[in-house]
């Protein structure tokens, strides 16, 4: 069974929606038939390499609340994440594009990696304040995570996975995906925001319940194993 996750690395409901989703997969039955994938999705494709002025006024500025408010929200995202085991330092966080982290996302992926990648992403932009936008940054932190660092230098120098990234985010759009993290079960149902392992549990076991074989119109010519 397939699990997709739209997710973007500088949204924190998606580093708390990581772990609660690990609690319910920890928890269903037949975890070890699970595929997690993990899928691109930029919250601000327009971003550049890094932002600059204080995150909290922008926050403040982009929703049309008081700062006041804003740094209510942090204080709240602070405390459920350390309800997470999760250790989110907005004051020190350094915003920026996220693009070229979606492509080393993938590129990981091809080296058996992505969790283990997605993973390293979130924590070093929510808990040490690395700018995963830099190219020498992400290198160095994909090296941690055991890729090798002359594919990722070179990966970053070019194209490579910019497609796919693009893929994940029109895939998104047909799916009515708009707000992450999304989880996805096999293409069939899904739920979206970081919701508690029980529901994300359930949503397991709903998908599950749903494989079954798949309904074929038969009559035409074919081939089987006992021959044509």
């Amino acid at each position: 069974m397939d699990v997709e996750i739209w997710s973007d690395i500088a949204c924190p409901w998606c580093y708390v929606g990581k772990r609660r989703f690990e609690a319910a997969l920890a928890e269903f039955e037949h975890r070890e038939d699970v595929r997690v994938i993990w899928r691109s999705f930029e919250l601000d494709p327009q971003a550049p390499r890094e932002r600059e002025g204080d995150r909290t006024a922008r926050l403040a500025q982009k929703y049309g609340m008081t700062i006041e408010r804003a740094r209510e929200i942090e204080r709240h995202l602070v405390e459920v994440a350390a309800g997470e085991g999760l250790d989110f330092r907005f004051g020190i966080a350094r915003s920026g594009t996220t693009f070229d982290a979606h492509r080393v996302v993938h590129l990981a992926a091809e080296h058996g990696l992505q969790d283990a990648m997605k993973e390293r992403l979130l924590r070093a932009y929510f808990s040490e304040g690395e700018l995963v936008g830099d190219h020498p940054t992400l290198v160095r932190l994909a090296v941690e995570v055991g890729l090798d660092e002359d594919e990722v230098s070179a990966t970053l120098a070019g194209e490579r996975y910019a497609e796919q990234v693009r893929e994940d985010e029109r895939t998104a759009n047909e799916l009515g995906i708009s707000a992450v993290p999304t989880f996805v079960v096999d293409r069939a149902l899904g739920a979206s925001g970081a919701q508690p392992p029980e529901s994300l549990l359930e949503l397991l076991r709903d998908g599950w319940a749903r494989r079954g074989p798949v309904s074929v119109l038969a009559g035409g010519q074919s081939c089987g194993v006992d021959g044509c």
